[in-house]
């Protein structure tokens, strides 16, 4: 019995290790798409708005919307939102102008 109680322990320690590691790597993920996302952003001053959407991976994307300030001078400090598409498995962010509700 005190063979199973010190396995079944051991078995949980090695468990909960394996989670934080998990989500370490999650952490360092989701700060890695956001970098690489602001970075192939054209605005100034880019910011991260709310939280990445997770697609599965069948697609392997996550998207995110970045919110900033258009750098041209003609733009008069306009600001504005873009869409960043980051490709999981290539480690690609690519970006696009969103205005929600434009048709």
């Amino acid at each position: 019995m005190t063979l199973l109680r010190t396995a079944l322990i051991a078995l949980a320690m090695t468990a909960g290790a394996a989670h934080a590691s998990s989500s370490d790597a999650w952490n360092q993920y989701r700060q890695q798409m956001v970098k690489s996302c602001l970075a192939a952003s054209q605005f100034k001053d880019a910011h991260a708005l709310g939280k990445p959407a997770e697609f599965d991976d069948r697609t392997a994307y996550s998207a995110l919307l970045i919110e900033g300030v258009y750098k041209p001078k003609h733009m008069k400090n306009r600001a504005g939102t873009e869409l960043c598409l980051y490709d999981r498995a290539q480690h690609q962010a690519y970006v696009t102008e969103w205005k929600p509700g434009a048709k």
